[in-house]
């Protein structure tokens, strides 16, 4: 039996905590139960269904934004009336504590109006928090549903957070949610340490496979960022999830943890997709269908060119077909979209079987088919962003081989074994 193995079994059994020897953290029970049709509940639920024992007498601060829900309300309504614990401070990353602010646009600091408690920033000129701003707390709080890519900047707030916590002594919880795209898919460049960025931090894949807390766990583990090796980590692991499971498979309720995620279905192609945030496309932004409908400014029929390429590459679980669309502004969404009332034309992306769909696969695919026919029309400005792309490629490979007019079956070959090597390192970090 593995080490991993090891621990999910202890979980099962339901062990109320549990210290993890070499790795040092804390793992709160109510984790895993062994019916196989118990419901999906995430750690915040579990915690809240415990009274917050585990913050019992303590003064914390909370990481979270509106994605940080107990059944239908929001964790730090609860945790203000729990009458054993203090709400010292809220910390919101992008997008805000309620979710009300856009794509990129700065978060502001000031005070939740429903709680009265001081709300600091963690999305504008300072993205971790300060000294002052957690001096008096006993813990840091984190419950903020990641997507499972890697350029989601939620997990690099995670990680600052994490720094912090550990420089000033405080407990660092991790409150457990399922990764969407399931436990098992993992794919895509791993980051290569000169092209770290906010849009990527880790040394991962694109698609990493792991819960929020894996992750947490993780980069503590591994010592991938300085000074968290001597953080004081705790897991509330989700109750009744398994690797499997992709989101329709919990039961839960999807909210869209940015504007431009409306769907689960968006999220799961959204991995391979993002890259054309780095070319001279629109990608969506300014309609119902983000990153699932792609134009640019050429013709009806390079888009049917586009898409008979795509066709012949049987993607599997998709379907893809002709588009044309006029982006506009949506406020919070898409402000000031790319080619903002002009006509796009370009391809759209139907989910036919999500157990088939391989995101980055299909995304590789469809920005060479784009490439290869900006090539053929003289598009030279088609790579508009060159930087931004390699920062979410992680790597500058991706860029080079469209360059170099490699098939799509190179590029993603050219990831495989670091994918495969990060497979057998993350192991004795996960929880389910």
């Amino acid at each position: 039996m593995s080490r991993s193995q090891f621990v999910e079994q202890i979980v099962r059994w339901g062990t109320r905590a549990l210290l993890l020897g070499g790795i040092g953290v804390t793992l709160l029970a109510g984790c895993q139960t062994e019916r196989p049709d118990s419901p999906v509940r995430p750690g915040a639920e579990v915690l809240a269904n415990n009274e917050f024992d585990a913050l019992s007498g303590q003064r914390v601060g909370v990481i979270v934004n509106h994605t940080a829900r107990v059944d239908t309300s929001h964790l730090v309504d609860r945790l203000a009336r729990a009458p054993t614990v203090e709400l010292g401070a809220i910390f919101a990353p992008e997008h805000g504590l309620r979710g009300s602010a856009g794509a990129g646009e700065a978060v502001t600091d000031g005070r939740d109006q429903r709680t009265g408690t001081p709300v600091y920033s963690l999305y504008d000129d300072t993205r971790r928090p300060t000294p002052e701003e957690i001096e008096g707390l006993d813990a840091l709080v984190f419950d903020v549903q990641a997507v499972g890519a890697r350029f989601y900047t939620y997990i690099t707030t995670m990680g600052l957070g994490m720094q912090a916590a550990a420089k000033a002594g405080l407990r660092f919880v991790v409150l457990d949610r399922p990764n969407p795209l399931g436990g098992m898919y993992t794919s895509g460049f791993v980051l290569e340490p000169e092209h770290e960025s906010f849009v990527g931090r880790y040394p991962i894949p694109i698609a990493y496979g792991m819960t929020i807390g894996e992750l947490a766990r993780y980069v503590r583990g591994e010592g991938l960022l300085p000074g968290v090796d001597s953080l004081d980590l705790t897991v509330v692991p989700v109750e009744g999830w398994r690797r499997t499971m992709q989101w329709p498979d919990t039961g839960l309720e999807w909210i869209p943890p940015s504007p431009n995620l409306p769907t689960w279905e968006t999220a799961l192609l959204y991995p391979g997709m993002c890259f054309f945030e780095g070319v001279r496309v629109s990608e969506g932004r300014g309609t119902n269908r983000p990153f699932l409908q792609i134009g640019a400014p050429w013709s009806p029929e390079a888009a049917r060119q586009v898409v008979k390429t795509l066709r012949a590459e049987d993607l599997s679980g998709i379907a893809v077909d002709t588009v044309a669309f006029t982006p506009h502004s949506m406020p919070r969404a898409a402000p000031s979209p790319r080619f903002e009332g002009e006509r796009v034309y370009g391809f759209e992306l139907d989910v036919t079987d999500r157990g088939a769909v391989d995101p980055l696969a299909v995304g590789v695919h469809a920005l060479h088919a784009m490439y290869q026919q900006a090539q053929t029309r003289g598009d030279t400005t088609f790579v508009s962003r060159p930087k931004h792309l390699t920062r979410l490629a992680g790597t500058d490979r991706l860029l080079k081989l469209l360059r170099a007019g490699a098939p799509p079956d190179t590029i993603i070959a050219a990831w495989e074994e670091g994918v495969d090597a990060f497979q057998k390192r993350r192991s004795p970090y996960l929880l389910y």
